[in-house]
């Protein structure tokens, strides 16, 4: 049984250190939050993950899988400590790498032997040196120790799945029997691993990133263009994904993309190609499409309702994606603050993210179920493609509605049935949606 120490409980190191402790190895999870670390202790989540939290009390019970808020206590004897704090953007776009250089520092102090540095956390292009660097200025054992980076591809919503089944685990390192002993953990998955030096690994991440947000992007821009040419930007992205060269994966328009890893990580390439002296309009394009997206949704409603000042607008969906309660950079928060600030009235309901929407939300009535949400409504928005929005009683929600304005933002519903229900149905690059353009009174 390997030991392996993970810095960090956030949804990658936690999710990460869970499965490693379900293939078998006993995994310490190390928090500096001691709140944190008393709940997990009692099994209470920082978060909504669909299947973690059976998989933490397994390996809790089994005695793989432990808490602590001091690296003393995780980092010796351990084979491993796997780096997975918060890298979020600084002020010009740049990661923050304050939680990082803690992480490499306490780990440092607290090895008693031999260890290889794991960095899974997305780190800039580089800072796998850099990690090294702290380790060894800070370390009190001559022991030697190696950094590998090992970037995480997990989704939101189904993080233990994409753990478990990887398309790829890349690992780099200028260490090659470093980063063979790291393959050894991921080997019962029987994934594809790729080894590449430290930096190529830390690209790839990157680089996989920003490319998925290309292609939302460029459906988005797309979808601009059919509805002013009278295409269904839905059957167009079919047709493209048929073909094997482009793939039907990320080609849904909507009101864009949001989360803790494409803003940041997007953000991040584009700062890094900048201050080294390229010119990444690529990056900022995709980031711009991106932005005016949410300012297009609100236009369309807008323009459907003859204005939003004293509307009620009911918004269905608060956090960023399906089957999770991040709220972080979610669309929906910010097509919120963009009809309040219009003077439109705002009613929301989210399955799973009210408690932190309640955090952060002002002047917003939460819901307890998407029916009070319609209740009175002048307009519906469904901002998150949850699948309990797709087997809704609409013809009780036309019933509930003021006004029977519904702007479908993840183009879920049919357009033919819901103008057949009566709703002026606004969809995302549907044509036949068009009939939005006319003024509906009260």
């Amino acid at each position: 049984m390997r030991t392996i120490a993970v810095v960090g409980t956030g949804y990658v190191g936690l999710v990460t250190g869970t499965c490693f402790a379900d293939l078998g190895n006993r995994a310490v999870c190390i928090d500096t939050d001691p709140e944190r670390v008393a709940k997990l202790r009692e099994g209470i989540l920082p978060f909504y993950e669909p299947g973690l939290e059976e998989l933490v009390h397994r390996n809790v019970r089994a005695g793989r899988l432990s808490f602590t808020s001091d690296c003393r206590e995780g980092v010796p004897g351990a084979g491993f400590a796997v780096i997975a704090v918060g890298t979020p953007s600084g002020q010009e776009g740049e990661a923050d790498l304050s939680y990082v250089r803690a992480a490499a520092e306490a780990i440092a102090e607290s090895m008693t032997g031999p260890l290889v540095v794991v960095n899974k956390s997305t780190m800039p292009i580089g800072t796998g040196d850099w990690v090294a660097s702290i380790i060894e200025r800070k370390r009190q054992v001559p022991d030697a120790f190696a950094v590998v980076s090992n970037p995480e591809f997990m989704r939101e919503g189904s993080a233990v799945h994409d753990f478990m089944s990887p398309d790829r685990v890349v690992l780099g390192s200028d260490d090659h029997a470093a980063a063979e002993t790291v393959a050894e953990l991921y080997r019962p998955l029987g994934a594809s691993i790729l080894i590449t030096d430290l930096r190529t690994a830390e690209m790839i991440k990157y680089a996989s990133n920003a490319f998925l947000a290309t292609k939302v992007s460029f459906i988005n821009e797309i979808a601009a263009i059919c509805e002013q040419l009278g295409a269904d930007v839905k059957e167009v992205a079919r047709g493209m994904g048929m073909d094997r060269r482009i793939g039907a994966a990320f080609l849904e328009a909507g009101i864009g993309w949001g989360g803790s890893c494409f803003p940041k990580d997007v953000k991040a390439l584009e700062h890094m190609a900048s201050v080294h002296g390229c010119h990444p309009q690529l990056l900022r394009a995709v980031m711009d499409i991106n932005r005016d997206q949410r300012r297009l949704i609100v236009q369309k409603l807008r323009q459907a309702l003859g204005g939003l000042e004293d509307t009620l607008v009911g918004v269905l969906g608060l956090s960023f994606k399906p089957n999770t309660d991040d709220l972080r950079e979610s669309p929906a928060l910010e097509i919120i603050h963009l009809l309040q600030h219009e003077r439109a009235r705002v009613q929301a309901y989210d399955p799973v993210a009210m408690p932190g929407a309640a955090k952060v939300l002002r002047g917003v009535t939460l819901c307890e179920d998407p029916y009070l949400v319609a209740q009175g409504a002048d307009a519906l928005i469904v901002t998150t493609e949850w699948n309990e929005f797709k087997q809704l009683d609409m013809r009780r929600i036309r019933e509930l509605v003021r006004r029977p304005v519904l702007l479908d933002g993840r183009n879920i519903y049919d357009p033919a049935a819901m103008r057949a229900l009566d709703f002026v149905y606004i969809g995302v690059g549907r044509a036949a949606g068009n009939s939005s353009r006319s003024l509906i009174s009260a």
